[in-house]
């Protein structure tokens, strides 16, 4: 579908994307917008079974929360956010709303994102920006390379190398997250718990 655009801004500019793709993603990443289709099914179903394991896990008792599609507010840009796929944030994470539903990365604990058709944004472009603002914890299933990434503790607005997991594995959530958790690979991939 083409949109034609005649918008003054960035910001309204993907504001009317939003409006004119029903269930696609808008988000601004590097002061460019980014349109992700409608996930699919094992993209979905991961995310029931990560907000299934963390309630499991104690992570509401903990003081946390774990959220699907909440805004993340970027430091890269003047109109710059995304949207995660899933978060587990600060219980008080709605004191923190900066605008468009997006609340500052302070708030963030563990950022995950499940790959799609663009999967570069969430291989690149996203391991940039939140290492940038600050995400102690960005965790990748990589459904192109049949792997699941773990980046940690920004140092300068990087992360050092990621920790690779291959199927057959699991992944221990790291403690700054605030809760005891082993994510398995094979379920980060396919959605099947």
């Amino acid at each position: 579908m083409a949109v034609v655009l005649h918008e003054s801004s960035l910001a309204e500019a993907a504001d009317r994307l939003w409006e004119e793709l029903p269930g696609h993603r808008v988000e601004i990443l590097n002061g460019s917008i980014v349109v992700t289709p409608p996930p699919d099914g094992s993209h979905q179903e991961t995310l029931t079974w990560l907000v299934e394991d963390f309630a499991e896990a104690g992570a509401g008792q903990a003081g946390l929360k774990y959220v699907q599609g909440i805004g993340l507010w970027l430091p890269t840009g003047p109109d710059d956010y995304a949207v995660p796929d899933f978060s587990v944030v600060d219980a008080d994470f709605k004191d923190a709303l900066v605008e468009k539903n997006c609340c500052a990365p302070h708030v963030f604990r563990l950022v995950l994102e499940v790959t799609s058709s663009n999967w570069t944004n969430d291989t690149a472009t996203k391991v940039d920006i939140y290492a940038r603002a600050g995400i102690p914890v960005y965790v990748i299933a990589d459904r192109r390379h049949d792997e699941v990434l773990l980046y940690a503790n920004p140092a300068d607005g990087k992360y050092p190398d990621p920790e690779r997991h291959k199927r057959g594995q699991s992944i221990p959530v790291p403690e700054s997250v605030g809760v005891a958790l082993d994510l398995s690979v094979d379920v980060l991939l396919d959605g099947d718990g």
